[in-house]
């Protein structure tokens, strides 16, 4: 009763009342509703009493229940369902009207995942009601319907393999003893005789062809529908041979008789243009004998014979993925469809009216064809691309910093490096050029050092032999001709002295040097003295208080920056961040408190193992945040 209500209504109003008092739980109470459509639509199918705009407000009533919650997504394609099986032809069409102008509605997210497979079945069973000859505009439009419904890239909807239908056979006389071609008839025909389907009365017949038809041109120009039909026959020898001959003579037939605007009938054209401009349109070919004459003389059957030549040609020259590698052409078979290709749009030229636009039209036409053929190569992929997932970061980041950002800007004007120990071995001067130049950084033995030992060697009081002698061994030999070259003038004076060995000219040299050199009495600087100095130095650097201080925790920073709220800009300027890097930090969050966070982590990245404790109460003091700084001493 409440759905009765509702229907007259035309409101949900009361299927909302009845679904809040019915008891149980969502799904039970959807499915009691959507029986209840079910029975009162069946009722109204019943009385036969009832309009099709009847039959659609139920449907309407089904919708705004499925946006309300209280019936099920599937219920409108049920009763859409009911109706169209229920109803004639007639009637179907005003509801697949309805249907067309919702399909809005159907591809929204509430009903399309759960409808789309209803209404390809309900379009199939029309399909199979309908007759593809007298229902040809609404089989139509209910294939412009499922395009419209479903995406391009549908599988179910994609002649994927670029199968051809088989079944599409035109049927014509291959029987000559009963053809009457070429017979004179004397019988006037009777004017009580009513004119058959697709043919023309004597009023608006064109002029006769003037070429003589016969059985032979009748029987090759309807056998060429069969390759048309089934394109791959043309890879065959023989059938090819069979095609060729025919189409050859059915073109020069074309070319022979060429048609002219005046034989298109003045009085049709105004008959077409009074009535709307509705064309007149077969399904299939009209194969009567009687009617050749007459179709050689019409240019839209001339067109659409033309048409189906360049539709052939481009599936047998293009690249398609499911044809079979035997499906190839030889070089004839391609310069025979090159120059049949033009003479075919040629002849497209030639047919009036407007024949030069029609024939760049479908020119163009076949040249986007390609790129749907391509699509399909490659498997048909979607036209939609999917968004990459977004990753949050887990903790604020910033840009890294150029060198001249952070070189020297840190308490004491140090250099941070990275960690700790690199930044106390860089620090050690505070010129590192000066540094370099220092005499502790001088590693090159004097020539006294390096050649003491040897000197003592070559003494013949000291009574060395010679196989334990520094001059010996190839290592020290190699390491005193790289010092002599550095720091004796003996070493690239020139002397007609041959040696047969480096170790012969090495006790040489070292006669030379020990009568130039001090006697090995004296004291020899070694430099422990500066090693001592250095580790004095590192000893010291080690011991640094900055480097014994603390780093800052993450912990601190959060509390600093709840307390520092708006007025973390002024600890900026004593932390020395750049009036870019607070635009930045303002530009990421909105949030004051998330700014003042920002700015630490900020100066921590910045300052590294330096990022300690004392650095940040000192920076806090200088700022006037001595309570925060004491806080943080504290913790």
């Amino acid at each position: 009763s409440a759905t009765r209500s509702a229907l007259d209504t035309k409101t949900s109003k009361p299927l909302i009342n009845i679904f809040n008092q019915l008891s149980g739980n969502e799904t039970e109470k959807k499915t009691t509703l959507d029986q209840a459509l079910r029975c009162v639509l069946e009722g109204e199918i019943i009385k036969q009493k009832a309009s099709c705009d009847d039959f659609l407000a139920l449907i309407y009533l089904s919708i705004d229940g499925v946006t309300e919650g209280i019936c099920s997504a599937t219920t409108p394609f049920l009763l859409l369902g009911d109706v169209l099986d229920c109803l004639p032809l007639d009637q179907c069409d005003k509801i697949f009207t309805f249907v067309e102008e919702n399909v809005s509605t159907w591809k929204s997210n509430s009903f399309y995942s759960a409808g789309k497979n209803y209404l390809l079945r309900m379009c199939n069973d029309l399909l199979r009601r309908l007759s593809k000859s007298q229902n040809t505009v609404f089989c139509g439009r209910i294939q412009l319907f499922l395009a419209r419904l479903f995406p391009l890239s549908e599988k179910s909807g994609l002649n994927l393999q670029s199968q051809f239908n088989l079944d599409n056979i035109t049927v014509f006389n291959k029987n000559e003893q009963e053809s009457t071609l070429g017979q004179k008839h004397t019988e006037e025909k009777d004017e009580t005789m009513e004119v058959e389907e697709g043919e023309m009365g004597d009023e608006d017949a064109p002029t006769p062809c003037s070429i003589p038809i016969d059985y032979n041109l009748y029987r090759k120009f309807w056998t060429l529908q069969d390759y048309f039909r089934n394109p791959v026959q043309c890879y065959d020898k023989f059938s090819w041979m069979t095609f060729l001959k025919f189409s050859d003579e059915t073109l020069a037939v074309f070319k022979s008789y060429k048609l002219d605007d005046m034989q298109a009938s003045k009085k049709k054209l105004d008959e077409l243009r009074a009535s709307g401009g509705e064309h007149v349109y077969f399904a299939k070919f009209l194969t009567s004998e009687k009617l050749m004459d007459l179709q050689l003389s019409d240019s839209n059957f001339r067109r659409h014979i033309l048409l189906q030549y360049l539709i052939l040609f481009q599936y047998l020259k293009g690249q398609v993925k499911f044809k079979s590698s035997s499906c190839v052409l030889n070089d004839d078979q391609s310069l025979w469809m090159e120059d049949t290709t033009k003479l075919v749009y040629q002849l497209l030229k030639e047919t009036p009216p407007d024949g030069d636009k029609f024939a760049s039209m479908v020119e163009h036409i076949l040249n986007t064809e390609e790129n749907w053929n391509a699509w399909k190569n490659e498997g048909c992929p979607s036209f939609v691309k999917e968004r990459p997932g977004e990753m949050k970061p887990i903790r604020p980041t910033r840009k890294r910093q150029a060198p001249e950002d952070f070189l020297g800007k840190g308490p004491d004007r140090k250099l941070f490096m990275g960690n700790d120990e690199l930044t106390r071995l860089w620090n050690l001067n505070q010129d590192n050029m000066e540094a370099c130049k220092s005499d502790s950084r001088e590693f090159m033995p004097t020539l006294e050092e390096f050649f003491e030992e040897a000197i003592e060697q070559a003494d013949p009081a000291n009574m060395v032999e010679d196989e334990y002698k520094a001059v010996k061994n190839s290592n020290y030999g190699w390491r005193a001709l790289r010092l002599l070259a550095r720091r004796s003038p003996h070493f690239f004076q020139p002397t007609n002295q041959q040696f047969k060995s480096l170790p012969d000219y090495l006790e040489n040299m070292v006669i030379k040097l020990a009568k130039e050199l001090p006697p090995p009495s004296e004291e020899i600087k070694t430099g422990e003295e500066d090693d001592d100095n250095d580790d004095a130095l590192l000893k010291e650097s080690n011991e640094s208080p900055d480097i014994q201080h603390k780093l800052v925790t993450n912990q601190q920073m959060d509390d600093i920056a709840s307390k520092l709220g708006a007025q973390w800009k002024t600890l900026a300027g004593q932390l020395e961040m750049k009036a870019v890097e607070m635009r930045e930090i303002e530009t990421d969050s909105e949030d004051v408190e998330m700014q003042a966070k920002l700015l630490l982590v900020a100066w921590q990245d910045r300052e590294g193992g330096q990022a300690t404790v004392e650095n940040l109460v000192s920076a806090l003091n200088a700022s006037g945040f001595s309570k925060i700084a004491e806080n943080l001493m504290e913790t």
